[in-house]
């Protein structure tokens, strides 16, 4: 199992002056921890499960190069853009020149897009969820085309490229790799079998309605398709505070210790989860980046030990 980490919040004391510094020293606290990947958000507005409209947030590929030279190992991704936020030819590019830049460490995440306020505020077009699914289908045949350096023009539905060029090319081969958020049974995890290296999910428990059903659900659309399930990254959202056992965090969450959080990505593991992403409720503490070094360092044993 990997662990990466999603900073979904910037809101921090003496924001905005605080924001590059910060969230800066969060990259290189991630990366000198072990953790596999950082991951920001691709909205404009924040959302309000964790705040109102009016908190602070950047965008998201600025956020994401800014971390690339900060770092020099951990991969860098979003959970995930909303396809209708930028047309598919110039999202390769963005995503490719992050890959050159980074070294060789992008993902491309992609979603169908859910935020009709942002979309609204800021006059981005907001179309019904089956367009958005049909843009999506297309602006993935799309980054992939490009990626393999296929300049012959694209003619689908809602895109018509006539020269689809992508130079300089991704230096990771063939292409970045491509992660789908939603767990959506009969469109999301059919375009992850077809088209997708990884799937991301909610960490909804493992019950027979939780991530089983899913991946049962994954495992079919990949049998439809002729894809081996196994190629497909299976990755979850979770959100952990680490601590001393029964404190609480400054956020007013929870802790879990090393220990409770280790056997919570250990079920994990058990029901076929590959990744796991973290929220950390305290991601500005240095001191909680000591405590997730040994989560990485406990569930490499894990992995080690065949589970």
């Amino acid at each position: 199992m990997r662990l990466g980490l999603q900073v979904p919040y910037f809101s921090w004391p003496g924001a905005p002056e605080s924001i590059g510094p910060t969230f800066g020293r969060i990259a290189r606290n991630a990366e000198d921890a072990g953790l596999a990947s950082l991951w920001v958000m691709d909205h404009f507005f924040q959302i309000h499960v964790i705040g109102p409209p009016e908190l602070d947030m950047v965008e998201g590929y600025t956020a994401l190069a800014f971390a690339a030279g900060q770092t020099s190992r951990i991969e860098l991704g979003t959970l995930v853009t909303g396809v209708t936020y930028r047309h598919p030819g110039l999202l390769a590019k963005t995503v490719t020149s992050l890959d050159v830049l980074s070294g060789g460490r992008a993902w491309l995440g992609i979603g169908a897009a859910w935020n009709e306020e942002e979309h609204r505020g800021l006059g981005v077009p907001y179309p019904s969820t089956r367009e958005r699914f049909e843009r999506l289908e297309e602006t993935l045949q799309i980054c992939l085309q490009m990626w393999a350096g296929d300049q012959s023009p694209y003619r689908g539905q809602h895109y018509r490229l006539e020269r689809p060029l992508n130079v300089p090319q991704s230096l990771r081969r063939p292409h970045p790799p491509i992660l789908i958020g939603g767990g959506g049974e009969k469109r999301t995890l059919r375009l992850v079998a077809q088209y997708a290296d990884a799937c991301n999910l909610f960490d909804t428990g493992v019950g027979p309605e939780g991530l089983p059903r899913k991946l049962d659900v994954l495992r079919e659309h990949c049998e439809a398709v002729g894809r081996d399930y196994q190629e497909i990254e299976k990755t979850v959202l979770a959100r952990v505070t680490l601590g001393a056992s029964g404190a609480t965090a400054p956020s007013g969450e929870p802790t879990a210790t090393v220990t409770e959080t280790v056997e919570r990505f250990g079920r994990l593991s058990d029901a076929g989860i590959d990744t796991v992403i973290l929220g950390m409720g305290n991601d500005t503490d240095d001191a909680a980046y000591e405590l997730l070094a040994d989560v990485v360092r406990q569930v490499r044993d894990l992995k080690a030990a065949g589970r």
